[in-house]
Parts: C-alpha cells; sequence; structure tokens
C-alpha cells in the first residue's frame, strides 16, 4: 500500500487559503508577508520532491498550479512525476500538456485504489477541500505541517469540522526555527478493523 502525505502550510489556528499570494483572499501571500524566511526552515519541501513518486491535487489546486509549476525550477521534481487530480468536472481537455502524465480521478474510491497500486508515496499540496475529504475517508497516513506563527481568522481550513472519532496521530519529526515556524511531521495512527 502506498503513502499517501499531504504537505500544508497552515497558520496557527489551522488556515491553508491562499499561503503562495492567491487572489481573493484577505490575508494572500501569508507565509512570505509576516514571517522572515529562513531557508532551513523549508528543507522538507525539497525532501518532499525527491521521495514523493506521485502528486495528487484538488481541482482548484490543480487550476492554480498547473500554469505556473512546470516552469518553475523550485518544482523541477513534480514536473517528471505522475499526477493525479481529483475532481467530477475537469475533462482531459482541461489538463495541461507540458506538466508530464496526469489522471483524473472521480472519487474518494478511486483514490483509495490509487493508494493500492504499487510505487512510492504520493504527495498532496494544496487542495484544502480534497485534504479534509481524504482525512475524513481515513486516506492520509502521514501529514507535512509548516505551522507559520500567525492567526488568519476566516480562511480554508486544512481539517473538517466534521463530527466523528477522534484521529491519533503519532510525531515522527519536528523543529522549530529562529521565525517561529513549526515543521511537525505526524503519522497517523489507523485504527485496525
Amino acid at each position: 500500500m502506498r503513502t499517501l502525505i499531504s504537505t500544508a502550510f497552515v497558520s496557527l489556528d489551522g488556515v491553508v487559503e491562499a499561503p503562495g499570494g492567491e487572489p481573493g483572499y484577505r490575508n494572500s501571500g501569508w507565509t512570505f508577508k509576516d514571517v522572515e524566511f529562513l531557508p532551513e526552515a523549508f528543507e522538507i519541501k525539497d525532501r518532499e520532491q525527491k521521495e514523493a513518486a506521485a502528486m495528487l491535487l484538488g481541482r482548484t489546486s490543480y487550476e492554480a498550479f498547473s500554469p505556473v509549476w512546470p516552469d518553475m525550477e523550485d518544482f523541477a521534481g513534480y514536473k517528471v512525476m505522475p499526477k493525479y487530480v481529483v475532481s467530477t468536472s475537469l475533462t482531459e481537455d482541461d489538463l495541461v500538456s507540458n506538466w508530464g502524465e496526469t489522471t483524473i480521478l472521480r472519487s474518494l474510491d478511486e483514490v483509495a485504489a490509487l493508494k493500492e497500486t504499487e510505487g512510492g508515496p504520493i504527495i498532496v499540496h494544496g487542495s484544502a477541500s480534497l485534504n479534509r475529504a481524504l482525512s475524513d475517508a481515513g486516506l492520509i497516513d502521514r501529514y507535512h505541517l509548516l505551522v507559520f506563527p500567525l492567526l488568519l481568522g476566516a480562511g480554508k481550513r486544512l481539517f473538517s469540522a466534521t463530527d466523528k472519532d477522534a484521529q491519533k496521530l503519532k510525531l515522527v519529526e519536528h523543529e522549530a526555527y529562529a521565525n517561529g515556524l513549526q515543521k511537525n511531521v505526524f503519522d497517523v495512527v489507523h485504527r485496525r478493523a
């Protein structure tokens, strides 16, 4: 079974919306506007590209990343790996042609089936709605969180507000940086049936 890793920039109060400056959000660009940049705090982002074997995105994140990431040197490792987009509305004609192999998945059942295939870890970038659905379905195996020392209030959250049983996480890596960022890597402790 493949490991599904959710990676996110998240404010201390759980917001993941528009970290890179995407339009339409009051605090857009919060990851670089209000916190000093320290390269060592972002080491995990380089490691993710080297360790991941595939990328999973929701439609909104795909539509935001696909026009930009294929030509960015910082994301060159993602260009060659298979990408999967979970969407009920995208068609093959909506996919960009310069970002390598991309497959549209129509349901969480298809994501679960993908996890059963051979191969290395699958990384989920952005995709707030998809992350909440994957978490609620018990499909996420690990979280890579860079927690920013900010309270943003309103905004899309990484975790759902669904009334559900507690989900135990095991902290497997952590570090705090001089700029207040915290790296927290958690393995999800899956309940055995």
